[in-house]
């Protein structure tokens, strides 16, 4: 089965039976339940949802699918085209929307898509929200307007211009400091919404050497779509050709951000965060918030600074909570997820891209030198896989009884803080495995901690 019903959507594999895959009758029936939610929460007296997509193979099918359906809802859909995730967030409070619909499975492979949902602040829904989305969806408890009050549609090709423009008016993009760098700059779109908006970024941020790897927009992914390093050999041998001075690489919606140096080494996705926070504290210092399975060298960069940070629980939402809670300057995910409140409250690689390059230029230091001023950090990532009996709440209560006396916060899942490394255990929603990350200043360290507290748990479950 692979249809994933979740607080932050649906997804699922394209095609198959209803109820078992992201197919035309589900996404009726999703996309009826949002607009159902909308209408009776929504705060703005507008009327229009926005609707954009990635690059999918099965994007405009899903695409009718979703518009028609709002429009029977009696909604103005105003549908953007392809567009990336934070494009598609900034259009809906552009247009004063009401909420806005993504069509996108993320870092997915391409056989799956899916519908990301925004309230009218352009921001994911929280959990009580996306649970009313499925239990209507489950009751089917929608109607359908009448012949006199169907929802209108209009396209606007529009907003990639106008992200743009927001990032390039950002206090802290320097487009005169980035033209003078001179800088050589490859990025990896991997066949999708990367490829349009990414080379009109750097062209207005006055880079003028620029070379793309899958630019064309065609959603057959050339390779796992998700940046990580075991995926992207080709941009890693361009870049140890040595022509060029940075890489960007995107995920398919482009809220992810990854970096390679100059010589070819990857910049780790987890220090695309740190890198923005560390030019954004010197600028405005402020509060810096991440999830739990981030690196902790954001810590370390904003205590440096004399400010706070603060962790939220794994999930954009959470983070973006905590980041209003603390009135936060900068946060996101270790995962290459940059949120700029100064932008927009959503991860977006065209911020990151402008603010890492325009610390660069001030810096005047080649992308591995920049990197060598952060604390090394490496995260090692194990999963213990359990029985459907297994009570995962009983083990992670006692593992948390068991490390009292370190640092313990348990707001998702458990995470413990010892002075020089950190564990963090997670329940998976959707299958009966505890997902283990474990951090410290070498890999082998991270992957030692982190199975002795498996050895911990699975001495608790084994048969006595």
């Amino acid at each position: 089965m692979s249809l994933i019903k979740s607080i932050s959507g649906i997804r699922g594999t394209i095609g198959g039976r209803t109820g078992d895959t992201l197919n035309p009758l589900d996404i009726v029936k999703f996309t009826s339940a949002y607009a159902t939610l909308i209408r009776r929460q929504a705060k703005v007296g507008s009327n229009k949802i926005v609707v954009g997509r990635d690059a999918r193979i099965s994007g405009p099918m899903v695409k009718n699918v979703v518009c028609g359906t709002l429009m029977g809802m009696g909604f103005d859909v105003v549908d953007i085209g392809l567009a990336t995730t934070p494009t598609t967030e900034i259009a809906v409070t552009m247009e004063g929307a009401c909420g806005g619909i993504i069509i996108t499975a993320s870092h997915n492979p391409r056989m799956w898509n899916a519908l990301k949902l925004l309230n009218e602040k352009g921001e994911f829904l929280n959990k009580e929200e996306g649970n009313e989305v499925l239990r209507i969806a489950e009751a089917e408890d929608f109607e359908y307007a009448d012949v006199d009050h169907m929802g209108s549609y209009r396209e606007d090709n529009t907003y990639d211009q106008k992200h743009i423009d927001l990032v390039l008016g950002l206090d802290l993009v320097d487009v005169e400091a980035i033209k003078k760098a001179n800088f050589r700059v490859a990025f990896d779109s991997v066949n999708s919404v990367g490829g349009v908006i990414l080379p009109k970024l750097l062209e207005q941020l006055g880079v003028k050497t620029v070379t793309g790897l899958f630019t064309e927009p065609t959603g057959d992914f050339q390779h796992n779509p998700e940046p990580l390093e075991k995926n992207l050999a080709d941009i890693k041998a361009l870049m140890q050709k040595g022509q060029h001075d940075i890489a960007f690489v995107v995920d398919p919606d482009v809220d992810r951000l990854a970096l390679f140096c100059e010589d070819g080494t990857m910049y780790g996705e987890e220090y695309t965060l740190v890198t923005v926070a560390d030019y954004i504290l010197q600028h405005t210092p402020g509060n810096t918030v991440s999830n739990l399975s981030s690196t902790r060298a954001l810590r370390d960069v904003t205590r440096k600074y004399g400010c706070e940070y603060n962790a939220a629980a794994v999930g954009e939402v959470n983070v973006v909570t905590k980041m209003k809670e603390t009135g936060a300057v900068i946060g996101g995910e270790g995962n290459g997820g940059v949120i700029y409140p100064a932008a927009h409250y959503g991860r977006d690689a065209l911020v990151g891209i402008a603010l890492i390059l325009t610390y660069l230029a001030k810096r005047q230091m080649t992308a591995s030198q920049l990197r060598a001023t952060y604390p090394p950090y490496f995260i090692a990532k194990n999963r213990i896989d359990l029985t459907p009996e297994t009570d995962v709440d009983a083990i992670l209560a006692k593992v948390k009884e068991m490390y009292a006396n370190e640092e313990v916060n348990d707001i998702d899942g458990v995470k413990i803080d010892f002075p020089d490394k950190w564990v963090h255990l997670r329940k998976s929603n959707t299958e009966p495995i505890i997902r283990v990350y474990s951090e410290a200043s070498t890999m082998e360290d991270a992957d030692a901690i982190g199975k002795k507290i498996m050895d911990v748990v699975y001495s608790m479950v084994a048969p006595h």
